[in-house]
């Protein structure tokens, strides 16, 4: 243990590497300087409230891009202020098979929205792709993932050009009143139809193929935004931008990615990366002889490396022989044990830096002094919640840090069909 304990600690991979009050300021002052346009982090404004009034009876025309799936439904809300999903439908996103222009891709879009259109005036979009919101709501596309293939749509303000497209079809879109948000806004909002006991502030989080934080923000605080009003207004922090590396592994597996230069962030706690970075290290863990030659043989063996999924696997059942990780180790309790302690390492690491990231969200919205009325913490994603031990050592992070260290008290939930229950309550707050 010793020889894998100076393993870690030499490339910064302990969690005890972490300092998390001087990373937390750190992470703050980025997002103080996102808000003056500066920074790594792009804290983009939403013009959107969190605290929305929903009234009974109360419907809204819900659409939600994600991924490669258009799903929409309508959202009604009951007498007790419980969210009714109906009319839903799921096809595939435009421009997924192939290129589609703009005319097409809004084609697409109006034909799954025609049966809906007259049941509400109210339209609420989750909106998956990295856009820029306009203080009318509306969402501009910056660029679509490799998976879309729409080009003529980057640009083009997608609610606008959606009800464009069903005005020339023959409808009235003239009362029509929409918000487009993303999916990590739309987390925190579902907060709003999810929650019903008493909070002092709401925070969307998204840890799963990658990574993203919402929180609400004072107007006035918003130093590249002129003019704002009083009153708050809900920001997309984009976490997974910030730009952090605790030791030079870190650094040497950036360089080692697609796009070295952004999403560190991401890159250390995310499940598109966990499995990548905890090959890199175990790779060099085996250069300095911490595993025995036929761990190594074996591990080289592995096609395409590890996946996030197959590392927690070994941490939830080290003696399931089914598990290429479990196979690596057999006959030799040494191995089995440094490879345990290594990727348990590699979670518990990423996990205080979730923690790191929902603190300074909290304590950014200056709430939650109460336990009465602690901050909710929506988090959302597969990463997060499947991951051995990741979302346990998270909790204690939070608790140990947070709470102890600076009197601040959250409590995390998870509400099923955050993006579209949050694209509702978007809807009702124009």
């Amino acid at each position: 243990m010793s020889k894998v304990d100076e393993f870690l600690r030499k490339y910064s991979i302990a969690p005890e590497c972490v300092d998390m009050e001087a990373l937390t300021s750190g992470f703050l002052k980025e997002m103080e300087a996102g808000l003056a346009g500066k920074g790594s982090l792009e804290m983009i404004p939403t013009f959107t409230r969190e605290d929305v009034k929903v009234r009974p009876g109360e419907s809204v025309i819900v659409l939600d891009a994600g991924g490669t799936n258009f799903r929409t439904c309508l959202v009604t809300f009951d007498e007790n202020l419980s969210p009714v999903i109906s009319d839903f439908r799921k096809v595939g996103m435009p421009g997924v098979k192939a290129e589609v222009s703009a005319k097409e891709f809004f084609g697409i879009l109006a034909d799954n929205v025609e049966r809906l259109i007259d049941k509400s005036d109210r339209i609420g979009f989750c909106f998956s792709y990295a856009a820029t919101i306009q203080p009318d709501h509306d969402g501009v596309p910056i660029v679509f993932s490799k998976e879309i293939k729409a080009p003529e749509v980057v640009g083009m303000p997608v609610a606008a050009s959606l009800l464009k497209e069903l005005a020339a079809r023959g409808y009235d879109v003239s009362k029509k009143k929409y918000s487009v948000v993303n999916d990590t806004v739309a987390t925190l909002l579902a907060t709003r139809a999810g929650v019903k006991e008493e909070a002092d502030g709401y925070v969307g989080f998204i840890l799963g193929t990658g990574t993203n934080t919402a929180y609400t923000e004072d107007n006035s605080r918003i130093v590249k935004l002129s003019g704002q009003p009083e009153g708050r207004q809900i920001i997309n922090v984009e976490s997974g931008n910030y730009d952090l590396s605790c030791g030079d592994i870190d650094k040497e597996f950036f360089a080692s990615t697609k796009n070295p230069d952004g999403y560190h962030f991401e890159k250390m706690i995310s499940g598109a990366y966990l499995g990548a970075f905890a090959t890199f290290v175990l790779n060099r863990a085996i250069d300095e002889g911490i595993f025995s030659p036929a761990f190594a043989e074996r591990f080289r063996a592995i096609e395409g490396g590890l996946t996030t999924t197959t590392m927690s696997f070994y941490l939830e059942k080290c003696h399931n022989q089914d598990y290429d990780l479990v196979r690596c180790v057999e006959g030799n309790e040494e191995d089995a044990l440094n490879l345990w302690l290594i990727l348990r390492a590699i979670i518990e690491r990423a996990a205080k830096l979730t923690a790191v990231n929902l603190s300074s969200a909290v304590l950014k919205t200056d709430a939650g002094k109460n336990p009465r009325y602690p901050v909710i913490i929506n988090a959302d994603g597969t990463t997060f919640y499947k991951t051995e031990f990741l979302k346990q050592y998270t909790e204690f992070y939070l608790h140990e840090f947070l709470e102890k260290k600076h009197g601040r008290f959250v409590k995390l939930v998870r509400i099923d069909d955050s993006p579209v229950l949050g694209a509702a309550i978007a809807g009702l707050s124009v």
